[in-house]
């Protein structure tokens, strides 16, 4: 084991505390830090991006001394980790994955593991979320992230950046042996190009429905992070919660005014 950079830090994810992701990222993480603290929902928790249970209780059950279960979302993990269970001993860094499948372009916008990261950026805490690219019907390269993770999460953790954001990398599909160095992307379109819904009848005969992800090929600039990706890079983004888009807003405003004039008029 290197040289410890941080002090202490706390692991969650979407895909259930049980998840192969969040031990590969328990043995990258006990590379870089002293104390390494699992809070983590008891369940698969996929696709519920930012959401905060404030409708009913949230349970925590030990599993040893700095290892959790929450029957809660992503989200609800780290308000329970910083606010109560490390309150006294608050995370120097939070990390979350590693997500089994990629966190890519708009498909951010609905992912667990970077609400997660998201959430502990609101509480005031540097987060990163991380994902290991697959593709369907090939395994998980498990043995890439697992390989590539300590020597990123280190070089991260000893960079700075600004409190309103985090930091969401993605490892590549590739042998740890092909991947390419890490670099510093921007989002892009991604690869999501809708929603599928499939209806279904139970044994009884009673209507339900399956939603799924429809993703494509589609263009995505050279600078984004499914083209490094893609390329065999592993991708890191910052990350924020401002989504304001400045062209719609300048239409709006510019309409807005010729309606005004034209009602001068009238």
């Amino acid at each position: 084991m290197g040289d410890c950079v941080v002090e202490r830090v706390l692991l969650t994810n979407d895909d259930g505390i049980d998840a192969r992701g969040i031990k590969v990222l328990e043995e990258a993480a006990a590379t870089i830090a002293r104390e390494v603290w699992v809070v983590a929902p008891e369940h698969d928790q996929s696709g519920v991006s930012h959401s905060l249970s404030l409708h009913h209780p949230l349970r925590v059950s030990a599993r040893s001394p700095r290892k959790f279960g929450v029957f809660g979302t992503p989200g609800d993990c780290v308000a329970i980790a910083v606010q109560e269970l490390m309150r006294d001993n608050p995370p120097d860094l939070i990390f979350s994955g590693i997500n089994a499948g990629s966190n890519l372009g708009v498909e951010t916008v609905f992912s667990g593991t970077v609400g997660a990261a998201m959430a502990g950026m609101l509480l005031g805490f540097r987060s990163i979320a991380l994902s290991q690219v697959f593709t369907r019907p090939n395994p998980i390269r498990w043995e890439t992230a697992s390989a590539l993770a300590p020597g990123v999460l280190r070089k991260l953790a000893a960079m700075e950046w600004p409190a309103g954001c985090c930091l969401n990398v993605n490892f590549p599909d590739f042998p740890a042996s092909e991947a390419t160095p890490m670099v510093f992307t921007e989002q892009g379109p991604g690869l999501m190009e809708g929603l599928n819904l499939e209806k279904r009848a139970d044994p009884r005969g009673q209507d339900y429905y399956w939603l799924n992800i429809r993703r494509g090929a589609k263009r995505n600039p050279e600078t984004s992070e499914t083209a490094a990706a893609l390329e065999g890079g592993v991708s890191v983004t910052p990350l924020q919660f401002e989504r304001t888009n400045a062209e719609a807003l300048f239409m709006l405003k510019k309409s807005a005014g010729d309606l005004a004039r034209a009602d001068s008029f009238n």
